[in-house]
């Protein structure tokens, strides 16, 4: 067994998996093509890939999000604009996703970097700060919705402000997890909310019977619920309406009596 003389003070190791030939490569070293035995034991060929064998015998190179994966020469991506009553100038986020595994059966977008753009230049270094860590966060892969549960949980202390069609925003913040899980949901990353067959005809009924009496209207109302809807504790939006003396809402059907 031959042995290593170490002649210089170690600053820093780690320690090398059998499967990361990536670090060979960068080292000068060939990476030996993965053989078929390899593909059926799911053996990584590279770093952030992995080689799988489906049913009819195909091999196929599926690429996972990793931190060092490098940014491609072109992103697809989404622009969103918020405009808030408590800003005189709108603010433009744009999220870019990556493509990865195009054109096989794997292909997936995931998120790979954000930006957002103002002419108010207030808020410009927070702005930059948790741009650069959001999209580290979306580079570094795995599982990036806690991001949402996190930016909405965000309150400012001066108090919130009312979207139009009835949705208290408690921040800014809070409106960009909105952002991000809008586009989450539409890439596939997040499963929209989805009312069941009885749930959507409870509703349905009950808003029937609510419209077809007067009520006092409300100065949050719009033409999208009953007038004289109040705010939902559960998602904030202004579709609750007292029914058989419960608070019920139109909009995600919760009901504080269950």
């Amino acid at each position: 067994m031959s042995s290593t003389k170490i002649d210089r003070k170690i600053v820093k190791y780690r320690v090398q998996k059998p499967d990361e030939k990536a670090a060979d490569n960068a080292a000068g070293q060939v990476a030996e093509p993965a053989t078929d035995k390899a593909a059926d034991a799911k053996v990584p060929a590279n770093l952030g890939e992995e080689t799988f064998r489906d049913k009819d015998g195909r091999t196929a190179k599926v690429i996972r999000m990793h931190e060092k994966l490098e940014r491609p020469e072109m992103l697809v991506g989404s622009t969103y604009k918020i405009k808030t009553p408590i800003s005189d100038h709108a603010m433009y986020v744009t999220i870019n996703d990556i493509v990865l595994n195009e054109g096989t059966r794997y292909e997936q977008r995931r998120p790979f970097e954000i930006f957002i753009n103002s002419k108010n230049l207030d808020h410009y270094q927070w702005i930059v700060a948790l741009t650069r860590i959001m999209s580290a966060v979306f580079r570094k892969g795995g599982d990036v919705t806690f991001l949402v549960d996190e930016l909405k949980a965000v309150f400012d202390p001066r108090g919130g402000y009312w979207q139009p069609g009835g949705r208290f925003m408690p921040s800014i913040i809070a409106e960009l997890g909105h952002i991000v899980e809008k586009h989450l949901i539409e890439i596939g990353l997040l499963k929209g909310p989805d009312l069941s067959a009885d749930q959507r005809e409870f509703i349905a009924k009950k808003r029937a019977d609510f419209e077809s009496r007067d009520r006092q209207k409300d100065a949050f109302a719009k033409p999208a619920f009953p007038e004289g809807a109040q705010l939902c504790g559960k998602c904030s939006t202004t579709a609750a309406v007292m029914l058989d003396g419960c608070m019920t809402c139109l909009n995600c059907g919760y009901s504080k009596c269950g």
